[in-house]
């Protein structure tokens, strides 16, 4: 029998960072596709606070929200580190973890799916956060260094959701000229190839996202 389920849904980039940090670290797992239209018992029962994906099920424990999971993950499972080792390293991976989560993916909603002057307030604010971004790449590869790990995972969705969002709405937000280092880190992300195992069909979620939007491009 299975002892480690994932509750999540495939087109997620939530669900996305679990899986990877289990194939990172050479778990087995069985992946449970969720309705979220129609929530199924076991994730509420798995998950009654938030009753949200993904949530991780390890000899019949659920473990919910997916920073939480990577960690959960990562100090559980043999295999490869995801978070750093040193204590300062582990705590500016946390931190950028954290700002992608609570400042960028909600503003980034607000720029795509906001009305008016919300959304150029926000495309305003969105190119401010885009240029700490930016910054932060300037003399590294990653959040920590060369090394690719925690907070890299966290920003899955700025990393590979987030562009194809920007084709999807038609909003552009990010050019070469403007983020260099963005983009380069953006590049190096999608480029790797053991990123490349987890992530989802690209056309796939670009239809998906074009449904959402009123004038798909």
């Amino acid at each position: 029998m299975t002892q480690v389920k994932l509750i999540g849904v495939t087109l997620s980039p939530f669900s996305r960072r679990v899986e990877w940090a289990l194939k990172f670290k050479g778990v087995e797992y069985e992946f449970i596709e969720e309705n979220l239209q129609n929530k199924s018992p076991l994730l509420l029962e798995s998950n009654p606070i938030h009753k949200k994906i993904p949530v991780l099920i390890h000899n019949g424990n659920p473990i919910c929200e997916s920073m939480v999971i990577l960690e959960y993950i990562d100090e559980t499972f043999e295999g490869p580190s995801i978070l750093p080792k040193d204590p300062y390293d582990r705590a500016i991976a946390r931190f950028w973890a954290k700002f992608l989560d609570d400042t960028c993916i909600p503003l980034l909603g607000k720029v795509l799916f906001g009305k008016g002057e919300e959304a150029e307030k926000s495309k305003k604010e969105f190119g401010g956060l885009l240029k700490i971004l930016d910054n932060e790449f300037k003399d590294k590869k990653f959040f920590v260094g060369d090394n690719f790990g925690f907070a890299d995972v966290a920003a899955n969705f700025m990393a590979f959701w987030f562009g194809i969002l920007e084709e999807a709405s038609g909003v552009v937000l990010v050019t070469s000229e403007k983020f260099p280092n963005f983009c380069g880190w953006r590049d190096e992300y999608i480029n790797r190839s053991q990123v490349k195992e987890y992530l989802p069909s690209r056309d796939v979620l670009l239809a998906h996202f074009q449904s959402r939007f009123q004038s798909p491009k």
